[in-house]
């Protein structure tokens, strides 16, 4: 059975984007820093078009999150753009060009009814207006036999979390303090949320922490 499955960064105080997101800074202030120990890998700039890069501890990290993922769900805070309302123009597709890098199903959670958008490179963006369950079953059915990602942002993430829908999480702890922004395991209620520790992997500008859900 495919599993549900969250990989994000995160600062040592807890945020996964900084205060202040805006187009011009849509991780926030500081925000970007999160990512710092991606980027320069060589699976990651492989995989939005550019050559060379690196290989350590991290290398392995993030190819078993891209392996036998067959859908993704996102917040609209994630697609953009910052602020939401509805569509406008209709011409905004996301942060990432014409070719995303995510070549499979992605469902967005919104307000605001939206044909689908499809993509180069196999993307297609999915707008989604009647909840998170509603979500996960069209990426469960988008995705067959294969996992569905959430990557994010934090309020989708502790949203599932909170549900008891998540299965897997997979937290990339980069030693920087945001002091604000948007938070993990924040607003979780009263919400029974029980995890345990898979495996630690320590790696440059970075500590990889995954858990499970214990049920």
């Amino acid at each position: 059975m495919s599993k549900l499955k969250c990989d994000i960064s995160i600062s040592l105080d807890g945020f996964v984007a900084g205060p202040n997101q805006s187009e011009e800074y849509p991780l926030g202030e500081g925000g970007e820093d999160l990512h710092d120990w991606v980027v320069p890998l060589a699976a990651w700039r492989e995989a939005h078009g550019k050559e060379g890069g690196e290989e350590n501890a991290s290398t392995r990290v993030l190819d078993e999150a891209r392996e036998n993922v067959g859908a993704a769900l996102m917040g609209r805070n994630m697609f953009g753009p910052i602020g939401g309302g509805d569509w406008g123009d209709g011409e905004w597709k996301g942060w990432w060009g014409d070719n995303p890098p995510y070549h499979y199903p992605v469902f967005v959670l919104t307000h605001h009814p939206r044909e689908p958008v499809e993509m180069e490179g196999g993307t297609t963006f999915h707008f989604v207006t009647d909840g998170i369950e509603s979500a996960l079953d069209q990426a469960r059915e988008a995705a067959g036999d294969k996992n569905v990602m959430v990557w994010g942002g934090a309020d989708v993430a502790n949203q599932y979390l909170a549900a008891g829908l998540l299965d897997e999480m997979e937290l990339h702890v980069v030693p920087i303090l945001l002091g604000d922004g948007a938070r993990l395991f924040d607003n979780l209620g009263d919400a029974d949320v029980r995890l345990e520790q898979v495996r630690v992997i320590e790696a440059p500008g970075v500590t990889h922490l995954k858990y499970r859900r214990v049920r």
